[in-house]
């Protein structure tokens, strides 16, 4: 039933190459890049991939809403998935194929924008922009404001940077009178373009234009598009599955930007237009105040790039099971997609400080095993011991109390005796508690370099790709490091174009 819920994937170089055909034929006639263009304003290796592209090939696309100095790692591994693919279909079918990163500096997630964090040799330390937040406005919209405690955070991750070109860029981009949206766009582009991969901004005119025609279709349509998604959220919900994405009753898929009093200012607010008021809007919306929402935009970006193939996180990939009824709905084209490639970024003197402290990754996820584990490591010989001898003393002695208090002529029941054995225990417990605590106060190296391990290994006990900000490794090895993630995502690449397993 799943596979049902999304446009099949091609499985083969053929495949690709005829699905790729399908995809240019359904833009003939169209100017795309050149509507697009300021929207893209690519230069270098991506401005001649766009071009060769446009003129006879396709694209591969990607993207991620605006993180602070670029977001999580992953937004990178995306934008490397990307990469690769490209790279890999126009080796196999002989089109070019141009990779193209989605930049939703329309989006309007403050949260997401506002905070990053990068691992320490104190620990993991979380870097934020002073506010206040603001809901509803697209980041384009919102200016970053104070940036030197957060640049503070960034500089303390990077230590001693030997490729100081990288903060260069980020300092050049991340400037108090620009927007957190346009910041993040700068930095993209300025790390991405050299490798091939352009940027799109979507909260430029020129992507608002281009994609008018079609918001207003969707709007027209709303009332179809929400029955179509009303009907898969049930057939998700009777295969056992929650939708990835809840559906509101009564509001459209299409956003509106109209100026709004916040506080004592105006800002311009995005909000869902009714499905009551669709058609109204539709016909008197001013152009350049539409967007689309999660589930729209996949099948918006179809419609005005020619897109063979989407690389999607683990949430994305979901929430395609409700993309392809939209599209349905609207008459348009089902966009494809498929899993990015992950990765861990590890260097090797994080592996050596782990086999120092003899700490399995198991213990890194959990908030306090590791400290115990080093702390009872860090124990005095001689009092571990004693502290051993002590429990196994205990529980000896409290089983032979047991055993002589057998029988129907004993002066207390069984179970007191097990209680005395649980009080016990737990006052052994408490007391080992208290000395591994007065150890950790008196080992603050060692617990410095346990909070140093996990920030860099398994941050809030998750994969660094997903929680630690990338300038840092950037900024201490320099940018090659993107270029060897594009190479470490070849074989994933390899295994989608041909429908094989990757291997590393």
């Amino acid at each position: 039933m799943g596979h049902a819920w999304y446009a099949p994937r091609p499985t083969s170089a053929s495949e690709w190459a005829a699905h790729a055909r399908t995809v240019r034929a359904s833009l003939e006639g169209t100017d795309w890049l050149t509507g697009l263009a300021p929207a893209f304003a690519a230069t270098g290796l991506a401005a001649e991939r766009l071009a060769r592209a446009a003129a006879e090939g396709v694209v591969v696309t990607t993207g991620q809403q605006p993180g602070l100095f670029g977001g999580p790692m992953y937004t990178w591994s995306k934008a490397m998935s990307a990469l690769a693919l490209a790279n890999e279909l126009e080796r196999q079918t002989g089109m070019p194929v141009a990779p193209v990163f989605w930049a939703a500096s329309d989006d309007a997630d403050w949260m997401e924008a506002a905070v990053t964090n990068v691992a320490t040799s104190k620990g993991l330390v979380s870097a934020s922009l002073a506010g206040p937040a603001t809901e509803g406005v697209a980041m384009s919209d919102v200016p970053l404001g104070d940036l030197r405690p957060a640049r503070a955070v960034l500089a303390a991750g990077c230590g001693s940077a030997a490729h100081a070109s990288v903060l260069e860029l980020v300092d050049a981009a991340y400037v108090p009178h620009a927007t957190i949206g346009a910041a993040y766009v700068q930095l993209m582009r300025a790390l991405l373009e050299p490798l091939g991969i352009a940027v799109l901004d979507a909260a430029h005119p020129a992507l608002r234009h281009a994609a008018d025609g079609f918001l207003r279709h969707a709007l027209r349509q709303s009332s179809a598009v929400h029955e179509a998604l009303r009907v898969r959220v049930q057939e998700i919900e009777g295969a056992g599955f929650a939708p990835q994405v809840d559906v509101v009753d009564g509001l459209s898929l299409v956003f509106r930007s109209q100026i709004a009093s916040q506080g004592d200012e105006l800002q311009r607010v995005r909000e869902r237009v009714p499905v009551a008021d669709a058609a109204s809007v539709a016909r008197t919306a001013e152009a350049g105040t539409l967007g689309a929402n999660v589930l729209l935009r996949p099948v918006m970006e179809r419609a005005v790039l020619p897109t063979v193939c989407y690389l999607a996180g683990p949430g994305e990939f979901a929430y395609f099971a409700q993309v392809a009824p939209v599209a349905s709905a609207l008459g348009a084209a089902v966009p494809v997609a498929a899993p990015r490639w992950a990765c861990e970024l590890i260097e090797e003197e994080t592996l050596a400080l782990q086999e120092r402290l003899g700490l399995s990754e198991a213990s890194l996820r959990d908030p306090h095993a590791a400290e115990q584990i080093v702390a009872r490591a860090q124990m005095n010989e001689h009092l571990a011991d004693t502290m051993e001898r002590l429990r196994v003393t205990l529980e000896t002695q409290v089983r032979a109390l047991h055993e002589s208090l057998a029988g129907d002529d004993a002066p207390v029941a069984s179970d007191v005796v097990q209680g005395l054995a649980r009080d016990l225990a737990h006052r052994l417990d408490r007391f080992e508690r208290r000395v591994l605590a007065g150890v950790k106060r008196q080992e603050t190296e060692v617990l410095r370099d346990v909070a140093a391990l996990r920030a860099a290994l398994r941050p809030h006990g998750q994969s660094p790709e997903r929680v630690l900000n990338l300038v840092p490794l950037l900024a201490r090895f320099g940018p090659g490091v993107l270029r060897r993630m594009s190479e470490a995502a070849e074989p994933h690449a390899r295994a989608l174009v041909t429908g094989t397993a990757a291997t590393a």
